[in-house]
């Protein structure tokens, strides 16, 4: 279902407010615990290629650009 239909099914449950709450009761997404879900790049939000390890919370490609000011050096 795209994003219009859901604006238009909330347009016409504005008359019915306990049908528009119960609606978004059993529709709602479930808050996350665990897995790639739940984590997201600091920087873009991305929850792909993301690297959690000293703490950092960052993806891969955001890792490469800012590696330097963040304190790591290159090795080679």
């Amino acid at each position: 279902m795209t994003t219009k239909d859901f604006r238009k099914v909330f347009n016409q449950l504005d008359a019915k407010p306990a049908k528009k709450q119960k609606y978004i009761k059993h529709n709602s997404p479930n808050p996350r615990s665990c897995g790639s879900g739940n984590n997201s790049c600091a920087f873009c939000g991305t929850t792909r290629g993301h690297i959690s390890k000293y703490g950092l919370n960052i993806c891969r490609r955001c890792f490469r650009l800012n590696a330097t000011k963040l304190g790591f050096k290159k090795l080679n």
